[in-house]
């Protein structure tokens, strides 16, 4: 998957009840986020929700193990919402988990909120050049996952495209539907660039002062990766996370199966689009990203809200969707935010050479849709 107080969207989102499942319907686009408050959602038609991927819960009439006990807790975060599936062979408290669920989410706010002016990354974002801002440990982390990003993607992904984001209308600014001047896109462009920062020990520093981060692409799957690492290390080990749509799952379901989850069609209209994968998830993670949602349309154009950070402008291919399973939450999205902007052979060919690590791209062909896999894709899809 490219983080508002509560994801743009002209309707409600939510929990939908269907015979024998339960889909956790939640925002799974690239946006800015961290956005208040949630009425947002039902007052600002002109900021859509996409809808990425979509947990399976299946329901049968199997006698569940009488041992293990299941719980679901949910909530809100990141300008979206998040649900949590676990299991555990002891009795669990869910009003304790949720409130451990709930301080760790807010301390990772208080570090990546661009909405928030007193977070880490706004401070960081008016520190001035050539002076050593000293990092927080989840800022930290991020930092080097935004690093080996930006290596391996050359310079597809870009944490420091916030001034194109904002001139193109879909960052922390107010939302345009205007296509900018060239010139002003050149000189946001100036203001842009990874390789103008320094990433020392639990230390940032800006080679230029109008350097600034914008991390929405990454830092719902660092939120994954943080709440995984809050139940693996208490000993809960079976477990299914997910913020957005970006996922991480660990161990087996109540069955003793490995957790279903569901790539969605990337259609434009629609509260509930039809499932286009559905996909086994074992000890691993899922992102998608895709440019169906968040758009807007100009002079018979349609602009989409990621931006290629070497062009300035919004990707023009036919790639409507990426989808990226990983070992590492917060690479799957970024790497499925890489995918959006990069040639699809260059796209797979990086994958392919990356260990552990899957992807499909959905590209738009005629009225349908054409899928490209990476070598091991197939392993993880669920007949």
């Amino acid at each position: 998957m490219d983080l508002p107080p509560f994801s743009p969207g002209s309707a409600k989102l939510g929990l939908t009840l269907l015979k024998y499942q339960v889909e956790y319907r939640t925002n799974g686009c690239d946006k800015p986020f961290f956005k208040e408050p949630m009425m947002q959602i039902y007052s600002r038609s002109h900021i859509l929700t996409m809808l990425s991927i979509v947990p399976l819960f299946l329901l049968t009439l199997a006698v569940p193990h009488v041992l293990a006990h299941q719980y679901t807790i949910t909530g809100r975060t990141m300008g979206t919402f998040y649900s949590i599936k676990f299991i555990s062979m002891e009795k669990q408290s869910s009003s304790i988990w949720q409130q451990r669920v709930d301080i760790r989410l807010k301390e990772i706010n208080a570090k990546l909120s661009m909405y928030n002016p007193k977070s880490e990354i706004s401070l960081f974002n008016r520190y001035p050049a050539n002076q050593p801002f000293k990092l927080s440990y989840d800022f930290y982390q991020v930092m080097l996952e935004s690093q080996h990003l930006y290596r391996i993607t050359n310079g597809s992904w870009d944490g420091t495209i916030k001034p194109l984001v904002d001139l193109w209308g879909f960052g922390t600014r107010k939302k345009s539907d205007t296509i900018p001047e060239s010139s002003k896109i050149q000189k946001a462009l100036a203001r842009t660039g990874f390789h103008k920062l320094i990433v020392g020990d639990h230390l940032l520093t800006k080679k230029e002062a109008d350097i600034t981060l914008d991390l929405g692409s990454i830092a719902k799957g660092y939120g994954v990766d943080a709440i995984a690492r809050l139940f693996s290390t208490t000993g809960i080990k079976n477990f299914l996370v997910e913020i957005g749509g970006e996922l991480v799952g660990s161990g087996k379901n109540k069955k003793g199966h490995p957790w279903v989850v569901g790539i969605t069609r990337p259609e434009k209209k629609g509260l509930s689009p039809a499932l286009y994968k559905i996909i086994s998830l074992k000890n691993m993670a899922i992102a998608t990203s895709g440019n169906y949602r968040n758009f807007f349309e100009k002079e018979g154009r349609i602009f989409s809200h990621i931006i290629n950070p070497k062009t300035g402008f919004p990707v023009k291919n036919q790639v409507v969707s990426a989808s990226v399973i990983a070992e590492n939450c917060t690479i799957a999205d970024g790497l499925a935010t890489a995918l959006m902007v990069m040639d699809v052979q260059k796209g797979i060919d990086l994958v392919n050479g990356l260990a552990k690590t899957e992807c499909l791209i959905i590209q738009k062909q005629g009225n349908g849709f054409i899928s490209i896999k990476s070598d091991q894709f197939e392993i993880f899809e669920k007949n």
